[in-house]
């Protein structure tokens, strides 16, 4: 397998210090830790106070897979579901 960086770019329906809480609260970080999964940016575009962008670094795949089993708690914590965009990039 090879690491892959993703890029997850959406928009959010709560003020970004309230998601970002959320983000970094212990579930989340037990979650990223469960399933290997490194974020290693978070950030608020500086035009748009409602699009947010998520950086992860994993295995192929496991980031892209992690997202898209935890529905409930990304939703709950402000992030718009369908906004969502994901890039990959391979180190390889």
């Amino acid at each position: 397998m090879s690491l892959e960086t993703t890029i997850f770019t959406f928009k959010i329906s709560v003020p970004f210090e309230e998601w970002a809480k959320g983000f970094d609260s212990p579930d989340i970080d037990a979650l990223h830790k469960a399933n290997a999964v490194t974020p290693l940016y978070r950030g608020v575009s500086k035009d748009d106070p409602q699009s947010v962008v998520v950086v992860h670094q994993a295995e192929e795949g496991v980031a892209k897979a992690m997202f898209e089993g935890a529905r409930e708690p990304i939703e709950a914590g402000g992030h718009i579901w369908d906004s969502t965009v994901i890039t990959s990039y391979l180190s390889e």
